[in-house]
């Protein structure tokens, strides 16, 4: 079953029918589904696809001349192997393609340039002398990101400027990955995507015919599935010292996202820590988050902002996975699921919920179904004034620190958009909506504020009311949201 990935299908298929030459790099992190995509963006084409393996030079230019020589290069008459990787890339243009554009796919590239670091350079000549004037396209394949981008793309690298095309690929869109679990309900479809987020590999060991709480228990929690250890390969194949990234990302995922406190929590040096989250970014595992508002110089102090696991089953396997090890080693995958995991779940799932409706309203602002163009989105921390009442029953107003869920505001911020997303077994009530606008004190007087509030479990009579006579008021349950 294939799903999605329209646009990145998209985007090759116009690069195919351009008549010049095409030098294409694709790269993301693993399990993303770049070769699934490629192989079917090949389908119904001559091509070759070479899929690079961690072997010798020699190996790899032998595995290569095979797949060249097999698909009916001529000089399969004369040689087994090609004598130089020159001779195997200058091959291509005789291979035979009908009157089509010859398509060669090398993935997991960064294989080949570590066995030969040379190869870049003899591309750069191959294609400044004749490849970009021929009918040919190479798409060069990699998930190593910090290769594709600080080497291989880098200013210093043969190839920089040559490429036709530089495609990164990112997790599918919710509204993708929820169509691999066509039969559950809303709700479902929102917790299984809050786990597994938009990574095809994972998303795939699901059974949509089984309960979530059997995917959960046979597929992440019980010792030996795919899923089990399947953040431990991927920290020891991507990072050294995977002890001290385990430390770090565990306490992220237990609150600790200022700088300090992971310092505090960890008893890591500060600025060993600094590279390691850094590392940790690169590889999209966390960011580093800012207040919607801030400023371009409060973006650039290296001590400020917060840091949070952007990766959805990274932060299921850490909050339930690594923190019930012992439990789950033994066998009791059940016994973790209904008494760690099911009681938490709503709260897991809310930070999910919030980044899909983030995604919600983009989606609405690119189809100009908002009152005004927004330009910046996401969630605000700060001060507010607000009404404190004391012990002895009288009301003052104080400066207090708060957040918000979503804003989203137009370029002039003169135009905003207060959200409130609740992922909770109650329903939405006024109390929801007047907390909301109390927070709305840090907006300069003047601008127009509407109000989004998103709901698992909807919303009450009175407050549907209100929002039917209140047209800065909107209401958007899980449905709303979700696709069908």
């Amino acid at each position: 079953m294939f799903i999605g990935r329209e646009q990145e299908l998209r985007f090759f298929e116009d690069k195919y029918s351009s008549a010049d030459g095409q030098l294409i790099v694709l790269y993301g992190r693993r399990r993303i589904g770049k070769t699934e995509t490629l192989h079917r963006f090949c389908d119904g084409k001559p091509h070759i696809f070479y899929s690079c393996r961690e072997i010798s030079d020699s190996m790899q230019l032998a595995a290569f001349s095979e797949r060249i020589l097999h698909a009916g290069s001529p000089a399969a008459k004369y040689v087994d192997t090609f004598r130089d990787w020159e001779t195997a890339f200058r091959s291509i243009l005789e291979i035979p393609a009908s009157g089509e554009k010859k398509l060669l796919v090398i993935d997991e590239f960064p294989y080949m340039c570590k066995g030969n670091a040379s190869i870049p350079s003899i591309l750069q000549i191959l294609w400044d002398e004749s490849l970009r004037h021929q009918n040919v396209m190479i798409i060069l394949c990699g998930s190593a990101m910090s290769f594709i981008e600080k080497k291989l793309l880098s200013k210093k690298n043969p190839l920089y400027g040559r490429t036709t095309g530089i495609y990164k690929m990112n997790e599918l869109p919710y509204d993708d990955a929820v169509k691999f679990f066509p039969v559950y309900t809303a709700e479902h479809k929102m917790l299984a995507y809050s786990i597994l987020g938009g990574i095809p590999h994972y998303l795939k060991q699901f059974n949509p015919n089984h309960s979530l709480r059997e995917n959960i228990i046979n597929n992440i929690l019980t010792k030996g599935c795919v899923l089990y250890s399947e953040v431990e390969f991927l920290i020891r194949q991507e990072l050294r010292e995977p002890a001290l990234y385990n430390t770090i990302v565990d306490a992220i995922a237990l609150g600790s996202t200022k700088l300090n406190d992971i310092f505090t929590k960890t008893q890591i040096d500060r600025p060993k820590i600094s590279v390691y989250l850094k590392n940790l970014i690169e590889l999209k595992i966390i960011e580093r988050e800012f207040s919607v508002l801030s400023s371009g110089k409060e973006k650039a102090t290296s001590t400020r902002g917060l840091y949070k696991i952007t990766d959805n089953f990274f932060r299921f396997w850490y909050s339930f996975v690594f923190a019930n090890l012992s439990d789950l080693e033994a066998g009791d995958a059940a016994g973790v699921f209904d008494n760690a995991v099911q009681p938490q779940f709503n709260d897991f799932a809310s930070m999910a919920f919030e980044s899909v409706c983030c995604e919600f309203i983009r989606n609405m602002n690119q189809r100009n179904k908002l009152e005004f163009r927004i330009t910046n989105l996401g969630r605000w921390w700060g001060k507010v004034n607000q009404t404190v009442i004391e012990d002895n029953g009288k009301c003052r107003i104080a400066s207090v620190e708060s957040e918000i869920d979503i804003v989203a505001l137009d370029a002039n911020y003169r135009n905003y958009i207060l959200c409130e997303c609740k992922f909770s077994n109650s329903k939405m009530d006024i109390s929801d909506l007047r907390s909301l606008m109390e927070k709305a004190s840090f907006i300069r007087e003047g601008a127009m504020v509407q109000y989004m509030l998103f709901s698992k479990s909807g919303f009450t009579n009175a407050l549907i009311s209100l929002a039917d006579e209140n047209k800065n008021v909107q209401l958007f349950s899980l449905t709303d949201v979700l696709p069908d």
